[in-house]
């Protein structure tokens, strides 16, 4: 769809032009014509820009979902202007204070948000905007998911897939094979909802969570793995750690869900001499680790310790394995159903 400019561009917001008013300099008034409302994990979130390529951006990284929870709709704005090195910026450096964060690249790149108020402004140059997944991996995506993450969602560091409607979450340490398995799993029939970060929905009564399901993300080792992802080329991530981006939509037969209610949290443990084992953990497990994991600080991580004592409830599990079909077998278990769940036994060779 063609996007029109709403007004023209304030001279000093894009960088030309001087002025003797001291707070030209401030780009206090940068003028941002261009609105547009998108919908990341359903929530409404409005983008207001001085350019379309940011809302072209936008469509990419957020165009496959539509409203689905919330009243309310956050504001995200991004100012682009000229100037600056015609090179990518490096990677932001982030730093935050209680419901102060901040992500700053360089002086003609950076962003500041209050994740207490959820506003937030982002500055960028044309050269940052113009290195389109550069743009969306470090201030696009990262600046909406903190804004989410800090008033409707609780960000965890799992994948999740789910059988007959049974969600489960893979928890695990970097390499624990959380993606790989989670695909694994849905090329054998489960559903998928997501590879490696999964959003607990704040409000929700019992555990639920949303996931980014319309893509995968794999580390580039997973070449080996797939053959179907055998040639596949590799785009940088969001922490700057290279990775295969691939939609979902290329993959027909894979079937998805945006949302699953958990019903069993399963930590990985993979090793070359393991035979394949679930071992039922202590209750609150899964609460205390996960807690350990938040990124949010003051207020803000109160709130999200607060709501993950919701996962206490749920049985919790350790999963040792070395290659796939051992991991699947075990969580076949797990997914029969609900009620089977609470059946098994505390140690199954």
């Amino acid at each position: 769809m063609t996007i029109e400019r709403l007004g023209q561009i304030n001279s000093q917001g894009g960088g030309t032009g001087k002025s003797s008013r001291p707070q030209d300099a401030l780009l206090s008034d940068m003028d941002l014509p261009l609105r547009k409302t998108f919908y990341p994990l359903g929530y409404a979130v409005e983008l207001i820009t001085n350019d379309p390529d940011v809302l072209n951006a936008a469509h990419e990284s957020f165009g496959h979902r539509r409203l689905r929870h919330g009243a309310t709709t956050l504001q995200v704005r991004i100012g682009v202007s000229e100037g600056g090195s015609p090179d990518c910026p490096p990677e932001p450096v982030r730093r935050e204070y209680n419901h102060l964060y901040s992500l700053l690249a360089d002086t003609h790149n950076y962003a500041v948000l209050d994740l207490k108020t959820c506003t937030s402004f982002v500055w960028l140059s044309r050269s940052a905007l113009n290195n389109r997944l550069y743009f969306r991996y470090n201030f696009l995506e990262k600046v909406v998911y903190l804004l989410l993450g800090s008033s409707v969602v609780t960000d965890l560091h799992a994948a999740c897939i789910s059988r007959n409607g049974v969600g489960i979450l893979l928890f695990g340490n970097s390499g624990a094979g959380k993606s790989t398995l989670a695909y694994a799993c849905a090329r054998a029939g489960w559903t998928f909802t997501s590879d490696d970060t999964s959003y607990l929905i704040n409000d929700s009564r019992h555990p639920r969570v949303i996931g980014h399901s319309h893509r995968l993300r794999f580390r580039p080792s997973a070449r080996t793995l797939f053959p179907e992802l055998s040639n596949r080329e590799i785009t940088p991530r969001m922490e700057g750690k290279a990775s295969i981006e691939v939609p979902v939509s290329e993959f027909p037969k894979l079937t998805t869900a945006n949302e699953v209610d958990i019903r069993a949290i399963v930590y990985l443990n993979r090793n070359r001499s393991a035979t394949g084992s679930l071992r039922r953990l202590s209750k609150g497990t899964a609460t205390i680790r996960t807690r350990q994991d938040l990124y949010s600080a003051g207020e803000i991580r109160a709130n999200h310790e607060k709501i993950l004592e919701v996962l206490s409830g749920i049985p919790t599990y350790e999963l040792q394995y070395s290659e796939f079909d051992q991991g699947i077998q075990h969580l076949e278990r797990l997914g029969q159903n609900a009620r089977g769940i609470h059946k098994i036994s505390p140690s199954v060779p």
